[in-house]
């Protein structure tokens, strides 16, 4: 602060101290002083003063401000105040207000100092790199001041500020963060300088893109609300033309990101009939021509068309012709839109026919060519919207021969609404055709040619068009109205037009050549025309109508015996002279409006008075004017030659044409035998599968099998153990109850005891010798097994032969029908190499079709094995399901004997419970006997009888536990 009042003390003290003493007293305070706030206040001063005194500042401080950059750079206010010093001088922006040639003359002279000071800062690379470096610092006050300064030298010396940041290390990628940035004002003006340095710079538009520039700048639209947002959408848009505009990888990559999808929403404004600000409209123009330069017709086509697929897929195409048919809609931003409409349907049949369906919204639904015609052939319209109609009308009949097709058939009589209460497209044209309205003459003339552009056929189908001259009066021609038309004498510009329908019409198509020859007015009128000495204006008709008999003369078929070729040459050298002929032709091509028409499809004029030449039909010129000039000098035996050949080409061409429709025909027989091929080889797979299934089928058959052999031996060995339970129910000692009753016959019933137990004793031997039993018939089982297994075996292995036989026939139909295949594919070829005839071609296909009936035959006889398998099949299945009942009755069987063996246990366990009560009862009957007093000889009997009866019991139960 004491330095800064030392300065103005010094300056109010007296005149002696001049602004340049002052300036260099402030740049040596910042080159020698040590302390920082004065270094810090002095470039403070000088910023100050290089406003007013930019040329002072920027000689002397240039090179001390780019030394505080470098040494001060932790002082965050100062490298601030250097770079606001150092834009200061940069820039060229004035602010004060002076008188226009003032102000031109100060503008000038600032654009020459901010250049010469630019030139000086960048002389020295690492200074722009020095820069590049202070914008990664965060700081508000040194990010700003810097982007501001880099966009400044940008601005003047933009190739070579680009070519030193394209080779500096991460120097763009430092530059596109700035987008990133939170504070708005850093990130718009960050967008300010992406804009200068991608203007032109091919290498720098790549890079931007892939540090993913087209996401950053869509989001910023977004937030700023699209077409509703402020400059700082515009600048966007700005931009992003700049990365897309003739950069054909910048394009493909915003397609393949699916950034077209995002540019939809862009366009939904609806139908508004206020709110249309101006910054509003700017925005919506720069939308539109973002997507005319996505598919515009100098990009490669392949990249084009892809755009125009993705703008109707995701529905942008849609959108736009809403805005088309909307109301309230500002007339510039409709002029871009029916232009930018014009090119999205241009050469894609997809959109072509889209557009030919929107209607718009009126009662009754007009279509919207309807429409659109009816504003071009209206002279109240606008100059620029009619252009941009006529634009629009040649988009769409561009490559689209359906498109031609309905437009002339709106002509044709048996079309045309009879009742008019519908006005057709080719109404309008007509009626546009014939008005009072040169533009309207002009336009119509230029439509309906591009209805007939490289469409023989609906050159042929227009001459049948018919109209009514007047009451009273038989209709003429369109073909001799239009040449009255021209013989009348009209405006320059009609005669233009009509003149180039002429040309169009008649040029590639013989028949519309006899039709205008056949009227015997037509030729004395072109060569009077081209005959006579004219002005400047009336040269360009003459060269016109040089070119319509030039190319009556060249598509001549000689038809006609008044006006065949040689005629007309020898009337043009009596009349015109072939030279003079030749110098009026070359009127057209050296008009100064000619070329400008050729550059691009659109017609872009300035005013109605430069609207002479249509784009295609300068393509037409360029192409006529030599093949013309080369007829006129040629003699007759040339012509005669010529003609020669011409027929020897048009056999060519029929002979051609006979062999391209065999070939179509073959083609067609080979498009059905791949059918029927794909159709066998379908079955063949469906008979493989039921094979492959039947395999399975019997493999399980096999496993089931062998599951009933394990099953039936269980089932004999339960089949024996109910025998032995038989054998032992055959026991029931009724007598025992005898016992019970008299005392006396105790005797009686010992002996039936014993015989009972002797029962028991040969029992029990039975049960031994049933042991063998089981086995004999375990023997018989095995023995029916093995004959059922070899029977099955058998089966099996006659299945494995029919089915290897089949596997055999597949494989052989598969080899016969890839040797088909190759036949008739060979067969396609050489039929437009080799020329063959007739007979050997049928000769061939009739081979083709036996082969082919041979192959069906033997897929019949498949078929029919396969039936028989089938069969073969089910008769398995009902011997398994006989199997199946007879596993069944056996199971009963069994569980019918292990209930039967159950009973003979408890009826043998009640029978020992009787034995062991008959014991006991004879003890007691023992104890009565020595109570009555009986011998003990008796008694000792009696225990002699009961211990052998004990003993026998005790075999039995021995030979009982032998047993089991």
């Amino acid at each position: 602060m004491n330095f800064l009042r030392g300065v103005m003390g010094g300056q109010s003290a007296g005149p002696q101290h001049t602004e340049a003493e002052t300036i260099q007293k402030l740049c040596d305070r910042v080159a020698s002083s040590t302390l920082l706030d004065d270094r810090r206040n002095a470039v403070r001063a000088l910023k100050s003063l290089s406003k007013k005194y930019r040329l002072e500042v920027g000689i002397q401080a240039m090179e001390h401000l780019i030394h505080v950059l470098q040494t001060d750079r932790s002082d965050s206010e100062i490298i601030g105040y250097a770079l606001d010093t150092l834009f200061n001088i940069i820039s060229n922006d004035e602010e004060d207000e002076v008188d226009d040639l003032e102000e031109e003359n100060s503008t000038r002279q600032s654009e020459d100092l901010g250049s010469q000071f630019t030139e000086i800062f960048i002389k020295q690379q690492e200074n722009v790199t020095l820069l590049l470096s202070l914008l990664e610092d965060f700081d508000f006050h040194v990010r700003w001041p810097g982007v501001k300064l880099l966009t400044s030298l940008l601005k003047h010396l933009g190739p070579q500020v680009q070519q030193i940041i394209l080779v500096s290390p991460m120097g763009v990628s430092r530059l596109m963060d700035l987008l990133a940035d939170s504070r708005e004002v850093i990130r718009n003006d960050g967008v300010l300088l992406l804009q200068a340095l991608t203007r032109s710079n091919g290498a720098i538009q790549k890079i931007v893109a892939f540090e993913n520039a087209f996401e950053r700048l869509l989001d910023i639209i977004t937030e700023e609300g699209n077409s509703d947002g402020g400059i700082v959408v515009e600048d966007c848009l700005i931009l992003l033309q700049n990365l897309l505009k003739n950069n054909n990888s910048n394009q493909n990559f915003f397609k393949e990101g699916s950034y077209i999808q995002r540019m939809k929403p862009w366009f939904e404004v609806g139908d508004e009939n206020s709110g249309w600000s101006a910054q509003k409209v700017t925005n919506l123009h720069l939308m539109l021509q973002l997507i005319r330069v996505l598919v515009s017709p100098t990009n490669p086509p392949g990249a084009t068309s892809s755009c125009q697929k993705a703008m109707f897929q995701c529905g942008l195409l849609q959108q736009l012709c809403t805005i088309l048919m909307a109301t309230g809609i500002p007339a510039d931003i409709l002029t871009e839109t029916i232009n930018t409409v014009s090119e999205v349907i241009r050469g894609c049949q997809v959109n072509q026919d889209y557009f030919a369906s929107v209607n718009a919204p009126s009662n009754p639904p007009r279509p919207a060519i309807v429409v659109l015609l009816m504003s071009m052939v209206n002279e109240r319209q606008p100059f620029v919207l009619r252009c941009a109609v006529l634009y629009c009308f040649q988009c769409f009949l561009y490559k689209n021969q359906k498109g031609q097709g309905e437009i002339v058939s709106t002509l044709l009589p048996s079309t045309i609404d009879a009742t008019g209460n519908s006005v057709s497209a080719g109404q309008l044209l007509c009626g546009g055709l014939f008005s009072t309205d040169s533009l309207s003459n002009w336009c119509a003339a230029v439509a309906l040619a591009h209805a007939l552009q490289e469409n023989a056929t609906q050159k042929e189908q227009l001459l049948r068009v018919q109209l009514a001259t007047s009451i009273g009066n038989p209709p003429v021609s369109l073909l001799q109205q239009c040449t009255n038309i021209l013989s009348q004498g009209s405006k320059i510009q009609t005669r233009v037009g009509l003149l180039m329908l002429l040309c169009t019409w008649l040029s590639n198509c013989p028949i519309a050549v006899t039709h205008f020859l056949h009227n015997s007015a037509n030729v004395p009128f072109l060569t009077g025309q081209i005959a006579e000495n004219l002005g400047e204006e009336e040269q360009l008709v003459q060269g016109l109508c040089a070119l319509l008999l030039g190319i009556s003369i060249y598509f001549n078929d000689n038809s006609l015996e008044n006006y065949m070729k040689e005629k007309l040459k020898q009337l043009i050298e009596k009349r015109i002279g072939k030279e003079n002929f030749i110098e009026k032709l070359g009127f057209i091509s050296k008009h100064e409006l000619y070329s400008r028409a050729s550059q691009k499809p659109q017609p872009n004029f300035p005013s109605p008075e430069y609207m002479i030449f249509d784009h295609e039909f300068t393509k037409l010129v360029k192409e006529l004017e030599g093949v013309i000039t080369k007829a006129i000098y040629k003699s007759s035996e040339e012509d005669k030659k010529e003609e020669e050949e011409k027929k020897t080409l048009e056999q060519h061409d029929s002979i051609v044409g006979h062999y391209k429709n065999m070939i179509r025909e073959q083609d067609l027989q080979l498009e059905e035998l791949k059918q029927q091929i794909s159709t066998l080889k379908c079955q063949n797979e469906q008979l493989q599968t039921a094979v492959t299934q039947q395999v399975s089928q019997i493999q399980q058959h096999k496993d089931q099998y062998n599951l009933l052999k394990v099953q039936l031996g269980k089932d004999n060995q339960h089949q024996g153990s109910h025998s032995d339970g038989a054998q032992m129910n055959g026991i029931q000692p009724e007598e025992i109850g005898r016992l019970r009753e008299e005392i006396e016959e105790l005797k009686s019933n010992q002996e039936l005891l014993r015989s009972q137990l002797a029962e028991k004793d040969s029992l029990i031997e039975k049960l031994k010798s049933s042991q063998t039993s089981p086995d004999t018939n375990e023997a018989t089982a095995s023995a029916r097994d093995s004959e059922k297994i070899a029977e099955l075996k058998q089966e099996l292995a006659t299945l494995k032969s029919q089915l290897n036989s089949q596997s055999v026939e597949i494989t052989k139909l598969q080899t016969e029908k890839q040797e088909l295949l190759h036949k008739t594919e060979a067969f396609a070829q050489s039929v437009p190499v080799s020329g063959e005839s007739e007979a050997a071609i049928a000769a061939k296909t009739t081979d083709v079709e036996g082969r082919l009936s041979a192959l069906l035959q033997e897929t019949k006889e498949l078929k029919n094995e396969i039936k028989a398998l089938s069969e073969e099949r089910a008769s398995i299945k009902e011997q398994l399901d006989s199997s199946n009942s007879t596993i069944v009755i056996l199971q009963n069987e069994k569980n019918q004997l292990e209930v039967n063996i159950k009973d003979s246990k408890k009826e043998q366990d009640d029978l020992l419970v009787l034995l062991a009560d008959q014991d006991q009862k004879i003890l007691s009957l023992k104890d009565k006997l020595k109570g009555l007093g009986h011998p003990e000889e008796e008694e000792d009997e009696l225990e002699s009888i009961d211990q052998d009866d004990e003993d026998d019991e005790d075999e039995d139960d021995d030979k009982s536990q032998g047993d089991n």
